[in-house]
């Protein structure tokens, strides 16, 4: 089922759940965007970083995306972070920031484009081969697919390589009609994976489009792991602001203001979603289906109108004198990955990646109002991030937060790099959340 979602976000403005960390601005805003994270932002120390991966041909062409942590059930220090490379594939990495394992994205097969590993998250416990198993599970932007990785807990304590695919080789095509279609990259783009009533799903997104999927894993034959679809949401492309004009983000020309990261918190029955130009939203999601969709906050530039130039590096010129203060005062363009922090009796955090500025905005899990805002120092630019609020081996006694860094150190001689870096969630906790 494709359903559009009839929502204008001027009618949204009273409640301050949906439209938390926003100020409806009597006087312009300034004519130049926030760059920088404001002065007074908690800054916090990484305590360990991977490798740095370069996006070229002796790199491979890796681009360090979207982390998730996987925690080793009996001993903590054995854990596991897994990033994907896009082009390059996955990379997974020990609690040190150590390389373990390096997995190839699928080449290219007749009508079949090469894959490119765009978002991973995992599933507990799904039964693989008549064993209930761990799987990583990730959106393969290239082949418009979603890939299954088993995690077995006795390789990572023997030294063996912990992951390997058992997508089954059935599995459809999540948006395209066939291979074929896949080459116009309007294909599965973000990911979040969750565990409802004992089936395990995952929230897929479409590049260059305002799509959801939502997919339900299955146990296939042979010890495979396949998906059917369950539901298909549209979130809007244009907005209704309170003077009656319409807007719409900046994006190239025929895209749509898409969505990347994301998080489900079950217990609530939500998702939520960062629409990269437009804000971040709460959706309804169960296991049967989305409902109905809120906006938790929205980016600086909502609203502001734009030229689109092809000849500069930045085609998108906004008109900061033209604001007409309908934005955010916390999120700056573009809004990227989201993950949850829970705390128990369903309070805790939302965390979202506000790229445009290099901070980190939490929001309250209860009622989204805007519970502080921290950079990583040494991060910039992060597309997805991760957090795991509880114990994760010695060095993380309170947990840990990966985050992908877009301005990684490289190595001397070497061209622009990207990475992730381990933050302990210690140190956000009681640098911003005074907890």
């Amino acid at each position: 089922m494709n359903r559009p979602l009839p929502v204008v976000c001027a009618s949204l403005l009273a409640s301050p759940l949906l439209f938390a960390g926003a100020a409806a601005h009597a006087a312009p805003a300034p004519p130049a965007a926030p760059s920088a994270p404001a002065d007074g932002i908690p800054v916090v120390e990484a305590e360990d970083r991977t490798p740095p991966v370069y996006d070229d041909e002796e790199g491979g062409e890796a681009d360090a995306d979207d982390p998730a942590v996987w925690v080793h059930p009996d001993d903590g220090d054995e854990s596991l972070v897994i990033g994907t490379l896009k082009n390059a594939g996955l990379d997974v990495y020990d609690l040190d920031g150590d390389l373990v394992q390096h997995i190839d994205a699928p080449a290219a097969e007749g009508a079949r484009p090469a894959g490119r590993f765009n978002n991973v998250d995992i599933v507990r416990g799904f039964p693989v081969g008549g064993s209930a198993t761990d799987l990583a599970v990730v959106s393969d932007r290239g082949q418009d697919r979603v890939r299954l990785f088993a995690i077995d807990a006795d390789a990572v304590e023997d030294g063996r390589p912990p992951l390997r695919e058992v997508t089954d080789p059935a599995v459809p095509t999540v948006f395209s009609a066939d291979d074929a279609g896949a080459a116009d990259e309007r294909t599965a783009y973000g990911l979040t994976a969750f565990t409802d009533g004992g089936e395990s799903y995952a929230v897929v997104s479409r590049a260059d489009e305002t799509t959801l999927a939502l997919l339900r894993l299955t146990e296939e034959s042979g010890g495979g792991v396949g998906y059917e679809h369950v539901d298909t949401l549209d979130l809007p492309s244009s907005f209704a602001l309170s003077d009656g004009a319409e807007w719409a983000p900046c994006t190239d020309p025929d895209e749509r203001p898409h969505v990347e990261g994301m998080v489900a918190d079950v217990s609530a029955g939500a998702l939520y979603a960062g629409q990269e130009a437009v804000g971040l939203w709460r959706i309804g999601l169960t296991g049967e289906g989305f409902g109905d969709a809120e906006q938790v906050d929205r980016v600086r530039s909502y609203g502001v109108p734009w030229t689109y130039d092809a000849d500069r590096d930045e085609e998108c010129v906004l008109d900061w004198n033209a604001d007409p203060g309908e934005g955010g005062d916390v999120l700056t363009a573009d809004v990227e990955g989201v993950t949850l922090q829970p705390d128990g009796d369903g309070k805790g955090h939302v965390i979202a990646s506000s790229q445009g500025d290099d901070t980190f905005a939490l929001y309250d899990r209860e009622d989204g109002a805007h519970a502080g805002s921290f950079s990583v120092e040494g991060v910039e630019h992060t597309d997805g991030l991760d957090v795991v609020s509880r114990p994760v081996g010695d060095d993380y006694d309170e947990g840990i937060l990966v985050v992908q860094d877009g301005e990684a150190e490289p190595a001397p001689g070497r061209g622009d790099a990207t990475g992730f870096a381990y933050v302990e969630w210690e140190d956000v906790a009681e640098d911003v959340l005074d907890d």
